[in-house]
């Protein structure tokens, strides 16, 4: 294990242009290196806000985990207001214990009218300023400052030149590249509207150090020209899917077409399979076809 924490380490270090990616799952690794041969190294869990077992799932999910923070009793504006802080001071925490690398994905696919967080219902009616794009964004750059931590002093000044409040201690220092705070959106929003758009939430470069996507191939169609444009849309950043996978169909062609464009996009950083878990619409293992071509055209890129 010290071996491959070295190797994720050194890759983690390592210019993104220069970078294979780091190969990731969401449940199940040993079933999944028993289906397609695959070594994981960015373990993905997802933790509704609140649940804080961080201690006990960061060493079981590999070199590199994921940590997911999804669901919850908060809004945007709370998280903002400092109202979630204990929360993510226990995640600040956790992760200086951890002290190796690791990934944060907080709310995720925040464009998509099934989370909570979204500024939108499905019918595309905003709902309020507890949930406005401009509270996410703010949201999230106090998550990114209280997970990466240091001096409060230095903190503050930042939280204030948000608008926002204070903390009231100094914290561990998760420093980059050891630590790195993905935001997750999905390539395009749904509802499909201007004010629900990826950018919309985007909080600035100061508070963004991966840009994922997720990507799913849902009744024969996957949306690669809205990954292609959340790619362009930042390019100094390390790129990612945090999720990727087949909904219920077994199509080789969806993962010949991911091989390309992980062997053209140079900033593909991390690239995470949902999931490797048995039963249910996602199940590799029910994909004899996909199944192969993962093992064949995937597996061989990963760093």
């Amino acid at each position: 294990m010290r071996g491959l924490v070295a190797v994720v380490l050194a890759l983690v270090l390592a210019p993104a242009a220069h970078a294979r990616p780091l190969l990731g799952l969401f449940g199940g690794q040993a079933r999944f290196q028993q289906l397609t041969g695959q070594q994981t190294q960015v373990g993905h869990a997802l933790f509704g806000w609140g649940q804080s077992s961080f201690d006990q799932v960061l060493p079981r999910l590999g070199a590199a985990p994921m940590i997911a923070l999804v669901e919850g009793p908060i809004t945007p504006l709370a998280i903002a207001q400092g109202r979630g802080d204990d929360y993510l001071l226990a995640l600040n925490s956790s992760l200086s214990r951890w002290a190796r690398p690791a990934y944060v994905r907080p709310l995720p696919e925040m464009n998509g009218h099934w989370n909570s967080y979204c500024a939108y219902t499905k019918s595309g009616r905003s709902k309020g300023a507890a949930y406005s794009t401009a509270a996410f964004r703010k949201a999230f750059a106090r998550i990114y400052l209280i997970v990466h931590g240091g001096p409060a002093a230095t903190i503050n000044a930042r939280l204030a030149a948000l608008k926002l409040p204070p903390i009231s201690r100094d914290l561990p220092e998760n420093p980059l590249p050891r630590v790195k705070v993905m935001w997750n959106p999905q390539g395009y929003g749904s509802p499909d509207l201007p004010g629900n758009s990826a950018q919309a939430y985007y909080p600035g470069d100061r508070y963004v150090d991966v840009v994922g996507n997720d990507l799913y191939f849902i009744r024969g169609k996957a949306e690669w020209a809205a990954a292609e444009r959340l790619y362009k849309a930042h390019p100094s950043k390390p790129y990612a899917f945090a999720e990727w996978g087949l909904w219920g169909i077994d199509d080789p062609s969806f993962i010949t077409r991911m091989a390309q464009f992980a062997r053209s996009h140079a900033r593909l950083e991390v690239l995470a399979w949902y999931n490797g878990q048995r039963g249910g619409v996602f199940d590799i293992g029910t994909k004899p076809r996909a199944r192969a071509a993962y093992r064949r055209l995937i597996v061989p890129l990963g760093a």
